[in-house]
């Protein structure tokens, strides 16, 4: 009998994926034969396991038998149970390392004034309301039309624009988070310069930002101040002729790999995602962490289950302490708007061959890869350090990636098995396929394919191997399949909290 289409995702674990279907008798990783069908994207024992014992799934136990499997044997819902709070952390495998030769690399990117490195030299015009959003538009139009030919050393007038800065309280949790995220965006290294634009009256007040240092003196302005729309166009042109001026002779320059910052996003997943595409991503982690850059782990209602796993890779107590008490906020959120975050594997799902809430959020988690946590930080908050970090964001995609270039990352890195289409602008968006016929059906947006994983023709460290070496090239300037389309003008979208008043 010929060997069985499988995918062992870590020599750690007990039970391999079926990648098709998997004929009785087939031979498994290890050895043993296949002692029934087994239907796609399901799991069969490649290893004896007893009552009691952990099934181990992505180098972590999701659960327990429940009655002695053999070698060979469909492992799911009838054998399989997960038990919240008694199960044994199994120990991380073990983290891809970069090469010598990675360690001394460079990008070439632009060194920001206050030492950050930029991938990207777009200017920014930022509104602080919604009522200046369609100002802001007019003048980045008019900018890339006038300004933009004389300045080719500048990317694009880009407007952030949003639906939040008035009707709701000046003070609160939902002011914190928007200006946090606004400051954010004016602080970002792919921005040379930023105009912020308001209308007046609205509770969002520019002058926030001037007391910062983010945008001051004639940085920012009001509408109502600039005598009305056409004049604020006009005004603008003059604020970002002197902006262009400045930074539009910008050069890249070597700067250390470890300076790259990436955010980490998952959406439109399907069975394969935590097969293939995040593994593989999870590889190009620990490839980055090891040299000293940033990985950004975020989606805290999809890390839901094996956030226990992910503070067990801590690198300190506190910081696992601080990733558990974003759950129990969570949990506490939900509730209070009566709905809950324990996802339980659908019907849906578990035809698809998952089992356990644990196995569901291993898949998203396989992003990070194996490498230590080093910090856990707050929607939209300035990353500092190195390595493997966690965001707390929603898990809606574009409101976590907001977030994530928010606190810094200058490459965004997005899997999809449904076909997601993504931008964020002013960060470069690298898209990953989890399987080739979505890859064949949309290649004008993916820009990796991982389905040759599934198919036997890479593996998963050989693509976790190429994802890092195009955030590299990403990160010197190569631009993305979204970008090339245009997305980005639309995908900033800040975490709104608290009541509209």
């Amino acid at each position: 009998m010929p060997a069985a289409s499988t995918i062992l995702l870590s020599p750690a674990d007990n039970v391999a994926v079926a990648n098709g279907k998997v004929e009785a008798g087939a031979v498994l990783p290890g050895g043993a034969a296949a002692s029934q069908p087994i239907e796609p994207g399901h799991k069969v024992a490649i290893k004896p396991i007893a009552t009691g014992e952990a099934v181990v799934k992505y180098a972590q136990a999701i659960g327990r038998a429940t009655r002695d499997i053999a070698a060979g044997e469909h492992v799911h819902s009838h054998n399989l149970a997960f038990e919240s709070g008694r199960l044994p952390v199994v120990p991380p495998g073990e983290a891809a390392h970069a090469t010598e030769t990675d360690k001394a690399r460079t990008f070439m990117g632009y060194r920001r004034a206050d030492g950050r490195a930029g991938t990207r030299n777009f200017i920014g015009i930022i509104a602080s309301v919604n009522c200046s959003a369609t100002v802001c538009h007019a003048i980045a139009d008019e900018a890339n039309r006038r300004l933009l030919p004389n300045h080719p050393g500048i990317d694009e007038f880009v407007p952030i624009v949003h639906g939040q800065g008035c009707g709701m309280s000046a003070t609160g949790d939902g002011m914190m988070v928007l200006h946090r995220t606004l400051a954010g965006y004016a602080r970002h290294p792919n921005f040379g310069g930023v105009l912020m634009v308001g209308l007046g009256c609205e509770v969002n007040q520019l002058t926030l930002y001037g007391q910062k240092g983010v945008a001051a003196g004639k940085r920012h302005f009001n509408i109502q101040e600039a005598g009305g729309s056409r004049k604020s166009v006009e005004k603008a042109m003059g604020v970002l002729a002197e902006i262009a001026e400045e930074v539009g002779g910008l050069k890249r320059e070597p700067i250390p790999v470890s300076e790259i910052v990436v955010g980490l996003q998952c959406g439109g997943s399907d069975g394969m995602s935590g097969i293939t595409a995040n593994p593989a991503l999870g590889v190009a982690v620990d490839i980055l962490a090891d040299v000293g850059g940033v990985g950004i782990l975020s989606e805290t209602t999809e890390i839901y289950g094996a956030e226990h796993l992910l503070g067990a890779r801590a690198a300190t107590p506190e910081i696992a302490g601080k990733l558990d008490g974003l759950i129990k906020w969570w949990e506490d959120h939900t509730a209070r708007h009566g709905a809950s975050i324990d996802n339980n594997p659908s019907p849906g799902n578990k035809r698809g061959g998952l089992t356990t809430i644990l196995e569901k959020s291993l898949g998203a988690v396989a992003k990070g890869g194996q490498t230590p946590l080093n910090g856990v930080f707050n929607y939209a908050e300035k990353v500092t350090g190195h390595g493997l970090v966690f965001m707390d964001t929603p898990g809606y995609d574009p409101v976590s990636a907001t977030g994530q270039v928010a606190g810094g990352a200058n490459v965004i890195v997005f899997t999809t098995g449904r076909g997601s289409c993504f931008g964020c602008r002013p960060t470069p968006s690298i898209k990953v396929a989890t399987n080739t016929a979505l890859y064949n059906a949309m290649e004008e947006d993916m820009d990796v394919n991982c389905g040759v994983i599934a198919s036997g023709d890479r593996s998963i460290a050989e693509m976790g191997r190429e994802i890092f070496e195009l955030i590299v090239e990403t990160a010197s300037g190569r631009k993305t399949k979204s970008e090339l389309f245009g997305y980005g003008d639309n995908e900033f979208v800040p975490w709104h909290l608290g009541a509209t008043l």
